[in-house]
């Protein structure tokens, strides 16, 4: 019997064992003749007709099923690389069955994904992997929020002290303490890059595993991610400097002719802009991952993988989005309030006046608590989504699921559903 996991067989089949003597699994399907009449009996109760045949019994010759064509039915790959001819679905029946049945090693199954699919994969890595998942990003957040609490504690103090009234401070004084502030700020975004950057490239090694049903140690996916840190790195900073130049570039006309509105359409332009390049490239950081590719390497294969599905990459990413803001919001929203809260009784309406109510040590304490709850949680997701999403784009042009099938142990994996069976 076929027991292969991509193809559910129709119907019952004898296994090889029992039928001793008989020619192939589809003769009598197929018109072709009994078997001895000495041969093995089979039970006179058969299932229906156009379900599976059983051999033996002469049947009409039935005319040659038609193989779906590439686009018709579900989870065309849109390529002729995929499994037969790059289209799924059962042979002759595009479109009739709905989703073909798929094995499903890990947190997804081996097939073109939809929405839904793509975030349960990532939410069910993050409730089966979290020994792995959860301290990854709990350590990261932890340590950017408690970077952040000091940075805006005593920022925000200098620039209270400077600018207060009766305060005497020269102009110089003023700029010497918005520069240091912009440094601390900008030591404090540096770490949270670098943080950022290593969960980023830990949790893409978890996800690549669980897909195939394997875990992982915090220790195995940290070996795997450390060889591509410093090229993530050059990635990221490439890509945040190409946005900062573009930017510049389409502000600079207004700016030279001195034209606040000329200056006003640039920076509307680079909005659309930014956002087709930030899609084009989103898949740039698996595929240097899970690739060992360049970083040069890595933004071609984006590229080509997004070419043709730049909406639905767009709009998984922003419903990704949404829904991780509204988790956020939910959880930091209400402790931020409290801090304010206790804030205010501290310093009364003067607090809230000056900054000082907001800037006190509760508000910051308890807004840095809802943070690290948040992107501890809501980290996992935006990660996994872009990992499944790389692995969904390669399954439907490259016929990915074959190669994690055979990675899975899963043998004789995406066969011709109508060949005879191999196994017993």
């Amino acid at each position: 019997m076929n027991d292969s996991p991509g193809w559910a067989v129709p119907g019952p089949s004898p296994s090889d064992g029992e039928r001793p003597g008989a020619s192939d699994g589809r003769d009598g399907a197929e018109g072709g003749t009994p078997p001895p009449a000495g041969g093995p009996k089979w039970s006179a109760e058969q299932p229906p007709p156009g379900e599976w045949s059983s051999p033996g019994t002469p049947q009409a010759p039935k005319a040659p099923q038609q193989q779906p064509q590439p686009g018709a039915g579900w989870g065309s790959y849109g390529g002729p690389q995929g499994p037969q001819g790059g289209q799924y679905g059962y042979p002759g029946t595009p479109g009739r069955w709905g989703k073909p049945p798929a094995a499903k090693p890990g947190v997804i199954p081996l097939r073109p994904l939809d929405l839904g699919e793509i975030l349960d994969g990532a939410v069910a890595t993050m409730r089966t992997h979290w020994r792995t998942v959860l301290p990854i990003t709990l350590v990261v957040a932890t340590v950017v929020q408690v970077i952040s609490v000091f940075v805006q504690k005593y920022t925000s103090a200098d620039l209270a002290a400077t600018s207060g009234p009766g305060s005497g401070d020269s102009l110089k004084d003023v700029v010497d303490s918005l520069g240091g502030s912009m440094a601390a700020l900008l030591a404090t975004g540096f770490v949270q890059l670098i943080g950022t950057i290593v969960a980023t490239a830990m949790l893409t090694m978890i996800f690549s595993r669980a897909i195939l049903g394997h875990g992982s140690s915090i220790g195995e996916a940290w070996r795997e991610s450390r060889p591509q840190l410093l090229r993530l790195l050059g990635l990221t900073l490439l890509l945040a400097l190409g946005g900062i130049v573009i930017v510049l570039v389409l502000l600079l006309p207004g700016i030279a002719l001195g034209s606040r509105g000329i200056a006003v359409v640039g920076g509307v332009a680079a909005l659309p802009l930014l956002l087709w390049l930030a899609l084009k490239f989103s898949l740039a950081s698996p595929a240097l991952m899970l690739e060992k590719s360049s970083v040069i390497t890595s933004l071609r294969r984006s590229s080509r993988l997004v070419e043709g599905s730049w909406w639905r990459i767009f709009g998984i990413t922003a419903l990704t989005a949404l829904i991780t803001t509204f988790v956020s919001a939910i959880i930091v929203g209400p402790l931020t309030a409290v801090g304010l809260a206790i804030g205010l009784a501290d310093s009364g309406v003067e607090g809230l006046e000056n900054g000082t109510a907001a800037t006190g040590w509760a508000a910051l304490i308890l807004s840095a608590v809802g943070a690290v709850i948040a992107q501890t949680v809501t980290m996992p997701i935006q990660s996994g989504v872009t990992v499944l999403l790389y692995v969904d784009q390669r399954i439907r042009r490259e016929a990915l699921d074959l190669e994690l099938a055979r990675a899975a142990g899963l043998e004789n994996y995406g066969q011709d559903a109508t060949a005879p069976p191999t196994g017993g």
